[in-house]
This record gives structure tokens, C-alpha cells and sequence, in this order.
């Protein structure tokens, strides 16, 4: 038993923490949570159950409450990376060069393996079609990805085929040079031609899942909309990002009222069409090329349920 121990807190990373005023009289698994955001309560409490988390050196249940000066430690067990295997999945290609290629990517699609979604991925995909020809920066479970979008967002999206043409891009996004134009639909009727939404965002405080506008803990995030068609109940919108945080969009378009249509996580209001998600849709991309520095700029059509939708609206 005692070497088994050895074995597993080798084969993990060790966290120690100082328990201030302001958490005293937390629960340790609420605690540990907040001091760690990138970890789950539910995770927090089965590394709990296994006894690898220990106050003053000595094993608690998860119904323990922290004191001031309390000395927690954990030890979260090294994830193994699963063996990522091209997959012989058919790409809407948009553009391809020797540096980069641009996708069409289709609702329903994971961009990235993560778990729960080691096969399927749009990464699965270029590895097949791409061979060994994409760029190792993101490493092993992110090969050429330099920007993602969401599983249920349809669009243009660039991956690239070498370090050089990744970390240029990547520079680009940080400078916010790259143009990304969406297409969506929102819930409402939006009585300005045009408006920008400038409010930070973070994590949402009450639910991990989520972000929210966030003026504490939030990073500057800016949307320019403006609209392209009224409808009875809805909006059919452009919407252009300065920056790029994660679901920004979906979060800015729901903080003023109009969230998309179709988003189960951000809006509570029903569909009475039969939707897969959002709709959003990762329209227009245009960058400088790495290799040439000429201004490069792809257009995805909107997907055949988008256009079928304006229609019946």
C-alpha cells in the first residue's frame, strides 16, 4: 500500500495553500475551487474522497471548513495526453497555401481535442489531410490551431502549417489586426442601425460553464454590430471583434437584451425552430499573410439551416 502511495504522488503536482481571513469558515472543496478556477467542484471533491487533499497534514472530508492559517495541500494527478489519430473526415476547404488553410467549419464539430472529444475533431481532420505539415506550437492536442470557435459556431477558421506562419498569426490576433466578421440571428428587434458593446469578460461567478460580463475579474472585450435585416421577433445581425474572448459574441449580444437565437446557455427563451445551438456564423476572415504579407481574405457561405432560416423568417 505504503509504495502504491509513492507511485501515484510521484506521477502528480503538488498545490500548497495559506487559507486567509477571507475564506475562513469556507467548505474545503468551495475553497479550493476559488483558488483554483481551472479546476471543478465536482473534480475537487472526488480528489477529496481520495484523500489528496490534506489540511495541516492530515486528511479531510469535503464538509470541512477552512480555518485562517490553515496549510491545505493537493495533489492533482498529471493528465495523460490520449494518442491523437488522424481521422479520414471530408474539410470544406477555403483557401490552402504552404503556410496556412482555412476551413469552412461545420456545425457540430469540436475544433480541438479535449475530454470527451478525442475523435471527431476538426485537429482529427487536418492531421489526416495535412499529414505532418502543421504547426507545432499549440502542441500535441492542438497542432495549427492558433483561434478556435465554439462547437455549434459554423465558419472560416485558419490553421497553420509551420511555427513561423503560427506565431505571426498569433501575433496578428494579439494586435487585433485579423478581420472576423459573424453573421447571427438574435432574439428582438434592434432599433439602432449600428452600436459597439465595450464591457469587459470574465468567468461567471455563479457558474463555471458560463462567462458573463465581468467589470471585477473580466478582460477588455469590444463587438461592433450592426444590422442587416428586421424581423417580427428577431434580428439578423454583423457583428465584427476587436478582440477575441471566449463565446464574446454570444455573452455581449445577451448582456443588451438580444441574445442569439438557438443559445440554450445564454438566453431562456425558446426557439420554435428546430436549432442545433447558436446561430452564428464565423463569416469573413482576412489576415496578412506570413509569407508574402499581402492582405489574404476568405468568405464562408452561411451554412444551408442559416439561409433556410431567413427564409421563414
Amino acid at each position: 500500500m505504503e509504495d502504491n502511495y509513492v507511485e501515484e504522488r510521484d506521477s502528480a503536482d503538488e498545490f500548497r495553500f495559506e487559507i486567509t481571513e477571507e475564506l475562513e469558515d469556507e467548505r474545503i472543496d468551495k475553497c479550493l475551487a476559488v483558488l483554483i478556477d481551472s479546476l471543478s467542484r465536482s473534480f475537487i471533491q472526488k480528489l477529496i474522497r481520495e484523500e489528496a487533499v490534506s489540511v495541516n497534514g492530515r486528511p479531510v472530508k469535503g464538509s470541512y471548513r477552512v480555518k485562517a492559517d490553515d496549510e491545505v495541500a493537493f495533489f492533482l494527478p498529471r493528465a495523460v495526453e490520449p494518442d491523437i489519430r488522424p481521422e479520414d473526415i471530408p474539410l470544406d476547404i477555403l483557401y490552402e497555401d504552404k503556410d496556412v488553410i482555412i476551413v469552412n467549419k461545420p456545425k457540430g464539430m469540436v475544433v480541438h481535442p479535449a475530454a470527451g472529444h478525442y475523435s471527431g475533431t476538426l485537429v482529427n481532420a487536418l492531421m489526416y489531410h495535412c499529414r505532418e505539415e502543421l504547426s507545432g506550437v499549440g502542441g500535441v492536442m492542438r497542432p495549427g490551431i492558433v483561434h478556435r470557435i465554439d462547437m455549434d459556431t459554423t465558419g472560416s477558421l485558419i490553421v497553420c502549417k509551420n511555427d513561423a506562419a503560427h506565431n505571426c498569426l498569433a501575433g496578428q490576433l494579439k494586435e487585433h489586426s485579423v478581420t472576423r466578421r459573424y453573421h447571427a440571428i438574435c432574439h428582438g428587434v434592434l432599433k439602432e442601425e449600428e452600436g459597439v458593446i465595450d464591457r469587459p469578460i470574465g468567468r461567471h461567478p455563479a457558474d463555471r460553464k458560463k462567462m458573463a460580463v465581468n467589470e471585477k475579474n473580466g478582460k477588455p472585450a469590444v463587438t461592433h454590430y450592426r444590422v442587416l435585416a428586421r424581423y417580427d421577433r428577431y434580428t439578423y445581425i454583423e457583428c465584427v471583434l476587436e478582440t477575441g474572448r471566449t463565446h464574446q459574441i454570444r455573452v455581449h449580444m445577451a448582456s443588451i437584451g438580444h441574445p442569439l437565437l438557438g443559445d440554450e446557455l445564454y438566453s431562456d427563451r425558446r426557439s420554435p425552430f428546430r436549432l442545433q445551438g447558436q446561430t452564428l456564423h464565423a463569416k469573413t476572415l482576412g489576415f496578412r499573410h506570413p509569407s508574402t504579407k499581402e492582405y489574404v481574405e476568405v468568405d464562408a457561405p452561411l451554412p444551408e439551416y442559416f439561409q433556410h432560416l431567413l427564409k421563414i423568417l
